[in-house]
């Protein structure tokens, strides 16, 4: 990210920090990947990779939302970083509220989930390639609201799609106990 200036040495500090968070978002990538194929899925890793994801997502909108660490002219709105940050905070929540309630660990990634992944990590990629895109594109500057208010609405959409698979996985485990409580009840 660079000090809201156009230097020379601005840009090269943008095109450093684009390149480490490409670096960064396919690695991930590639790790989910050999993951599943590999049929190598963790508990663990079915925990840590979603959270290495907000915080590297949590980071970047930030630093995007700041004068001080923005790109030039491209300020991402505050209000599109809550709704980001709030998502992740409300889902971890929701993690924490399953496993106290269950005592297991219940991740299950939804369409609406990797869109909002998706668009983010896009989102960011954007902004930090904004200054020169505009020069080629000239409507880049009015797609990139487009794209980070679609990024900030999904981010609503996949909070309500997780809340409801919750909510579900969390009646089903109830009725489970039930079920086997009743049974235990006959003997």
């Amino acid at each position: 990210m660079i000090m809201a200036d156009q230097s020379a040495a601005g840009a090269v500090l943008r095109y450093l920090a684009l390149f480490i968070f490409l670096i960064m978002a396919f690695s991930d990538f590639v790790d989910g990947y050999i993951a599943r194929t590999c049929n190598e899925v963790t508990k663990l890793g079915t925990f840590l990779d979603p959270l290495a994801d907000k915080l590297l997502m949590t980071c970047s909108c930030i630093l995007l939302a700041r004068q001080a660490t923005a790109v030039n002219s491209f300020l991402l709105p505050v209000p599109v970083v809550v709704l980001i940050i709030g998502k992740d905070i409300l889902i971890l929540l929701g993690f924490i509220v399953i496993y106290m309630m269950t005592h297991t660990v219940h991740i299950v990634p939804v369409f609406a989930g990797k869109l909002s992944t998706f668009l983010q990590l896009t989102m960011v990629a954007a902004i930090l390639i904004a200054p020169e895109m505009t020069k080629i594109v000239p409507v880049w500057a009015y797609l990139l609201p487009i794209l980070w208010w679609s990024a900030g609405l999904v981010a609503i959409l996949a909070t309500f799609v997780y809340i409801r698979a919750g909510t579900r996985y969390i009646e089903q485990f109830q009725t489970k106990l039930k079920v086997k409580g009743s049974s235990n009840d006959c003997i």
